[in-house]
């Protein structure tokens, strides 16, 4: 265990090393403060969690549930303890200093095992002191334990329920982390949070006692949205008088003026609206810490059209010669390392397997169309695209959105970046988004002023709650009905009883088995999920949240109890190809040719294909497989993706919303494929199931175009994101031609309304030698599901499902 004391010196330890990490970094400042962003190790912060157990032991039952909520961020913001750094511009951390990772004894009161694992695990360990270990033990566990909503969730679940999450079924977001997948609109560039806080004294004023029975329940919302107002403008004033000691005592005159202007900064935002660039990354910075250290929302606060909202600071600073793009490029970057100094809060469990990263997803969007319609290009979005590459990080997740109006000089500039092999930026369809939301009932401006955070899931920034829910394994629905509902995994019997496969003598037999597990393995998780919900909005409101999305001060209603304009929930499918190769295999093998039974098969998979040399080849070999434009594995695949959407879409949640799908993994494919058996398209037993809507391992043989082609006969517009992702050798994108083919490969695809792609950029034979020899590839970032992250920070299984991704190229 760590001493008391975290560690920030570094282990530059070579010359190659030291050049590369100097290479990193548009001016000298950028260089050192990445350096220590990069360098310093992960550690946990329980400031947060100590300060709240003391509100809620002063004041729990005393005062409204959502009042006590905003009194935690205000009392923490009062006083938590600041950091600012020699060279920053940007100002305001999760902790005490870069690399904290805060914990939320309100969702999920860690043990003190927990905490040792974290501290003891090879892979991304967050340092744990031993005086931690104490206050863990002595003052947070024993206040929190059987309080917190994952033990109140998981006792409010069904047996049922326990028993399919358990065997993988499903895995399920808010067990750890609260309700809040969403983005920030442009409102918090145009508006301080004293402007809020007359736009709830305005709401308060207006309340109905006499006629509206709610009054009371929003009186108490909106007084928290007012105490969170405060909590946040306290924040800022406190850095405010903390840049101003520190200008006192500075001699350089160059690092003073800095420290005044950003006491000047802070003395104007959060509490008024952004007058300047600078200001308005600040603004969005001190929102984002509202955000994430309210509730720890899945995932972190996405800054919205990030070029579209700074491009009037930056015409207007730049036309005032306070601002050039230098400068502008080097607040950019000082973002860029705020972003990674915050690392996602520590996981346990089934959480940690359906998300084994420690990226909180700040996905940056670019581009697109303006809320006019008009190309959303401009002078700030080139700028992101140079800080991206600069800055070379896993975190932000950096993407750009491209409309039919994008100019190819912004493409193939995202191409050069892209080609260059460390995973971003991913590549989204803005009118493909567009037309997802207006099927969801947005209107065309809230459509238009879209994008998505997360890995993929699209959403309508400022005015949406669009809350994933969880990952749903589809082909392991598949694996119950072949064997009659029972789990050979984990020995139980799971689902319903649909039949043995001796009696199944025809494929639509197979497919009505595999229907009725699929519907039944739905039931279930949305059974649980609105009661989850109700949980959240009962025990867990977000008011902070609440001011930031559009309608819930109108309302007086709770982001977590549908007050945003529009509330929206997911289920995320996973293993579409899977079950799409298992069943064209079954209906192709058994019932078109006729080369084998079913049980004969269902026998093979059982064994893992050991001893079934035949069976094996016929399903890997001489078989149709989904990815290379085969009409007969991709109307399969339409059927599958079609069942699974109809089921789900469109059905209510308690609080208003409403479920839709979308088709994304994160780590989760993993872990699902570890909790089964073998399946009938040739996958082996616990190899990982495919990622997003991408084709099975090896599958795709027919090259880039065919896979896009398979991919977008899914009604993608129809779900609320999917992901694809393409494997490409550093040759194949070789030269102008290279850039010139994989731009046209993405212009391609959006043409038939796929919703986003992104490339992997790198020889297996690379990644080989990277799993070998760790130690020589430290700064070696690879496209993993809708994010980026070290090779290093991943675990052999999923190292080896990239290795294994099919390697395209254009020939």
């Amino acid at each position: 265990m760590a001493e008391n004391t975290i560690d920030l010196s570094f282990n530059i330890t070579t010359p190659e090393e030291l050049a590369k990490d100097k290479d990193r970094g548009c001016t000298p400042r950028l260089k050192r403060l990445r350096k220590i962003s990069h360098e310093t190790q992960p550690h946990l912060d329980l400031e947060r969690a100590l300060i709240e157990t003391e509100v809620y032991k002063q004041y729990e039952g005393k005062v409204s549930t959502p009042v006590l909520r905003a009194m935690v961020l205000k009392e923490y913001f009062s006083k938590k303890t600041l950091y600012l750094g020699d060279d920053e511009l940007i100002v305001g951390e999760k902790g005490p200093m870069p690399q904290c990772s805060p914990t939320f004894p309100e969702i999920i009161c860690h043990s003190v095992e927990d905490m040792k694992i974290m501290n003891d695990r090879e892979l991304v360990n967050f340092a744990v002191t031993e005086e931690q270990i104490r206050q863990q033990e002595e003052i947070i566990i024993p206040y929190w334990k059987g309080r917190a909503t994952r033990d109140r969730l998981m006792d409010a679940m069904t047996e049922e329920w326990r028993s399919y999450y358990g065997a993988g079924m499903f895995t399920e977001f808010m067990e750890q982390r609260g309700p809040g997948h969403t983005a920030g609109g442009k409102n918090f560039y145009i508006y301080g949070y004293g402007d809020y806080k007359k736009k709830i004294a305005k709401t308060i004023d207006e309340l109905d006692f006499l006629s509206d029975p709610e009054a009371y329940d929003k009186l108490q919302e909106l007084k928290a949205m007012d105490i969170c107002c405060d909590a946040v403008i306290i924040l800022g004033r406190r850095y405010r008088e903390l840049a101003l000691e520190k200008a006192a005592e500075c001699k350089d005159p160059v690092r003073k003026q800095e420290l005044l202007t950003i006491a000047e900064n802070c003395a104007v935002v959060p509490e008024h609206k952004p007058e300047t660039y600078w200001q308005a990354l600040q603004m969005y910075w001190f929102t984002h810490l509202g955000v994430t250290l309210e509730l720890n929302p899945w995932d972190a606060f996405t800054p919205g059209r990030l070029d579209q909202h700074l491009n009037p600071f930056y015409e207007k600073d730049t036309a005032a010669g306070r601002l050039d793009d230098t400068l502008a490029l080097e607040l950019l970057e000082c973002l860029w390392v705020k972003l990674f100094n915050s690392p996602a809060p520590v996981k346990v469990g089934v959480t940690l397997k359906e998300s084994g990263t420690y990226v909180d997803f700040a996905n940056i969007n670019t581009g697109g169309v303006k809320e006019s319609g008009e190309d959303g290009v401009n002078k700030v979005s080139y700028l992101i695209l140079d800080c991206m590459e600069d800055m070379r990080q896993n975190q932000p997740n950096s993407n750009v959105q491209i409309s039919k109006k994008t100019p190819d000089a912004f493409l193939k500039r995202a191409c050069e970046i892209a080609r260059q092999g460390w995973g971003q930026p991913a590549f989204y369809n803005t009118d493909e988004m567009i037309e997802e939301l207006l099927n969801e009932g947005k209107s065309l401006v809230d459509a238009r002023n879209s994008g998505c955070s997360g890995c993929t899931e699209t959403g309508a920034w400022g005015t949406e709650d669009y809350i994933l829910t969880g990952y749903l394994n589809i082909p392991k629905c598949l694996e119950l009905a072949l064997h009659n509902g029972y789990d050979p995994v984990s020995k139980q019997q799971l689902g319903p009883k649909t039949g043995a496969v001796e009696d199944m003598k025809s494929y639509d037999d197979v497919w009505q088995a595999f229907k009725a597990q699929l519907e039944h393995c739905i039931d279930v998780k949305l059974r649980g999920n609105q009661v989850i919900e109700r949980i959240f909005a009962e025990m867990m409101p977000a008011p902070f949240l609440s001011i930031c999305t559009d309608d819930c001060i109108a309302k007086g209603k709770d982001y977590n109890a549908g007050g945003p304009r529009y509330s929206t929930r997911f289920i995320q499918g996973v293993g579409i190809s899977d079950v799409t190769d298992a069943l064209v295999s079954i209906k192709y093998n058994v019932f078109d040719k006729k080369r084998f039974s079913l049980p004969e098969l269902v026998k093979a998979m059982g064994d893992d294909y050991e001893g079934h040399p035949e069976i094996y080849n016929y399903v890997c070999n001489r078989t149709p497989k989904y990815g290379n434009d085969d009409e007969y594995a991709d109307q399969v695949m339409i059927e599958a993706f079609n069942e699974y959407k109809d089921y789900i879409s469109g059905r209510p949640t308690v609080n208003g919303g409403t479920y839709y799908v979308d088709m994304l993994p994160t780590t989760c494919h993993v872990y699902f494929g570890d909790v089964m058996i073998a399946d009938a398209g040739g996958r082996h037993a616990h190899k990982p199931l495919a990622d997003g809507i991408s084709p099975t391992k090896g599958g795709d043989t027919n090259g880039p175009t065919s896979v896009v082609t398979s991919c977008a006969k899914m009604d993608q517009r129809h779900t609320g994101g999917c992901l694809l992702n393409q494997k490409f050798t550093p040759a194949a994108l070789a030269g102008q031609k290279g850039i010139d083919n994989l731009a046209a490969l993405v212009r391609s695809y959006f043409e038939m309304w796929g919703h986003h792609v992104q490339f992997n950029v790198i020889s297996r034979e690379t990644l080989i030698e990277a799993q070998k020899n760790p130690e020589e590839y430290k700064d070696l970032i690879v496209r993993v599901a809708g994010y980026s992250d070290y090779f290093n920070n991943l675990d052999e299984k999923l190292q080896n499902e990239i290795i294994e991704r099919t390697e395209q190229d254009f020939g």
